[in-house]
């Protein structure tokens, strides 16, 4: 179960893991976010999943969806500031902490 209180949740959908893969490089490295993990729907859709302050959280998408546009096909972007905790108790499946 996780909860944000401060934080910012961000998602990232393409297609394709390697415009995925690229954004997620990209994320990591433009601002201090924590990667939660990640959600391939069958071989197309992939969704990245990061937290951190909500500035770093925006920043850090806009750079994902600016790289995973160079190569590949972004289909969707969304930060949630301060997720409630049932918000934070779906996307805990997908941690790659409890992997």
């Amino acid at each position: 179960m996780r909860y944000y209180a401060e934080e910012a949740l961000g998602m990232l959908e393409t297609i394709g893991m390697v415009p995925a893969l690229d954004a997620c490089d990209k994320m990591l490295k433009a601002a201090d976010v924590e990667l939660i993990g990640y959600e391939n729907v069958g071989s197309t859709l992939v969704t990245i999943f990061i937290k951190g302050d909500v500035a770093a959280v925006k920043s850090s998408i806009k750079a994902g969806a600016e790289a995973a546009e160079k190569i590949g096909t972004l289909t969707a972007t969304r930060v949630i500031p301060r997720p409630i905790r049932p918000i934070g108790d779906i996307v805990s499946i997908y941690d790659i902490d409890e992997m």
